[in-house]
């Protein structure tokens, strides 16, 4: 499955866009209840990094939310 480009607010540290704090998804804003992990993944062959957050919606369900530093956009893995 491809990722799908989604619209996320961040809470923005001194690093720019940090973490998620809610996103939507379709029509439906859904609110980070939590981040149970982070990690990053980097390929040195084309010099990316995504770092990846799995949370939990205020809706109860599990997501994998994805920020591409390369285009500065966030994604819902695996979508």
């Amino acid at each position: 499955m491809a990722d799908k480009k989604i619209d996320v607010v961040c809470y923005a540290g001194y690093k720019g866009e940090e973490s998620p704090r809610s996103f939507l998804l379709g029509d439906e804003r859904i609110e980070v209840a939590s981040i149970t992990k982070e990690w990053v993944e980097e390929n040195a062959a084309d010099i990316t990094r995504r770092r990846f957050f799995r949370v939990k919606g205020s809706n109860g369900f599990m997501y994998t939310l994805c920020y591409d530093e390369g285009v500065s956009a966030w994604f819902l893995a695996g979508s």
